[in-house]
């Protein structure tokens, strides 16, 4: 069995002429994940209501290749450095990551709440069995938990005293807050970082790992499924340890792409690896299957959704393969034209698709039964930060640079 470790990038050769063709026409975007230090401010201010919102729900699905009227749409302090799960959506409550902390209906956009310095800048809105859980923004070592509807602290622990740095959270259940945190040395450095699991009921610690030397706290992102925390990071691992007593079950290297999203179903980790999307047992870690995208061409973040995994890649194709076995369903080409979504979420009988680093890109509807773009939804900004998108019920909201938008769906 390997152990969590260094690793080195694999390398890239030649481009597509797709790819190429694509280049020419477009720039390259660059977003940078970090975090910020913020000084410890006054107590936290909790702010009821705000902005009316729409009374009633609006908005309206266009005809193929038309645009979509947005249902309510608001400003928001997003600063874009969240990178995985910067916008949740929860019991019909919209979160997005920024300061202040802002909660909206997800049907009128209506503010139902708003605190200021509650937590660290870039924090991922982690939801685990209805709480939102975030490292405190005084940097005081402690984790808390709130209530979505109404903002309020329900929950508190830390890991240690004075041993950790900087300690946030990367994935919850039931049972358990799972969290990262460097290690302080005597010259109160970080050489080394551990991973913890914290009781959600007692908030007493129920066991700390080290993780190997030479990784970094920076850079995981996490998923849990059943007795299986599994999670990649910066050093092109993969590794997955038992959520009871935190032992390490197995871990790999598996190529460059590996910090970006995967997702755990059926028993399995799947996850882009370049040319190749592979799926690995949790238990085992052996491989029970991949399959190839075109020549020098790479996958983006899968998402498994109703039993179907959507993937696009570099070249602006769409899958859709079945999980538990890889086989394709169906891989739609699309167009140089239209920029490959990253994120995925369905609403009735709609596929929907967030992209990044394109002017014009945006929410992208398809229709699930072959990948087939009904119409895309792009503010007109010109901006190209990746766009987010999340589902609740029948429900579809995006964000976008410094704005929250509550799409129609069909």
């Amino acid at each position: 069995m390997s152990s969590e470790g260094d690793g080195h990038a694999m390398g890239r050769g030649d481009v597509s002429r797709r790819r190429l063709m694509r280049l020419a026409g477009a720039g390259a975007g660059l977003a940078l994940l970090g975090a910020g230090a913020a000084a410890c401010g006054p107590e936290d201010e909790l702010i009821d209501g705000g902005d009316s919102g729409s009374k009633e729900p609006g908005g309206s699905t266009p005809a193929p290749g038309g645009k979509p009227k947005p249902a309510w749409q608001h400003d928001t302090a997003f600063d874009g450095l969240a990178w995985q799960s910067a916008l949740a959506v929860v019991d019909n409550v919209v979160l997005v990551s920024c300061d202040p902390l802002v909660a909206r209906d997800l049907t009128t956009g209506k503010e139902l709440w708003s605190r200021a310095e509650v937590t660290t800048p870039g924090a991922n809105m982690l939801i685990g069995d209805g709480t939102l859980y975030l490292a405190s923004a005084r940097y005081d070592g402690n984790i808390i938990g709130l209530d979505p509807k109404t903002g309020k602290d329900t929950w508190r622990s830390r890991l240690g005293d004075k041993e950790y740095s900087q300690p946030r959270p990367i994935a919850a259940d039931k049972n358990h807050v799972y969290v990262v945190a460097g290690i302080l040395d005597k010259d109160f450095r970080t050489p080394d970082n551990v991973i913890a699991a914290i009781d959600t009921s007692s908030g007493k610690v129920i066991w700390r790992e080290q993780r190997d030397h030479g990784t970094e706290q920076n850079g995981i992102t996490a998923r849990v499924a059943g007795n299986r925390l599994a999670y990649t990071d910066f050093r092109e691992n993969l590794t997955v340890r038992d959520t009871a007593t935190g032992r390490q079950v197995w871990t790999k290297k598996i190529g460059r792409s590996n910090n970006r999203g995967f997702e755990v179903h059926g028993g399995l980790a799947i996850l882009a690896n370049g040319e190749r999307m592979r799926a690995y047992d949790l238990e085992t870690g052996a491989e029970r299957w991949s399959f190839a995208t075109e020549k020098y061409s790479r996958f983006n973040d899968p998402a498994v959704v109703d039993g179907v995994l959507y993937v696009s890649d570099t070249v602006h194709g769409l899958w859709a393969a079945d999980p538990a076995t890889g086989k394709r369903h169906w891989h739609n080409k699309g167009s140089l034209d239209v920029a490959a979504p990253w994120q995925f979420a369905k609403v009735g009988d709609v596929l929907y698709g967030a992209t990044e680093f394109d002017k014009n890109g945006g929410i992208h509807a398809f229709d699930p039964a072959d990948g087939d773009l009904r119409w895309t939804y792009n503010d007109g900004t010109g901006n190209i930060q990746r766009w987010y998108l999340a589902s609740g019920g029948k429900q579809l909201v995006a964000l976008h640079g410094k704005k929250v938008t509550g799409l129609p769906v069909g």
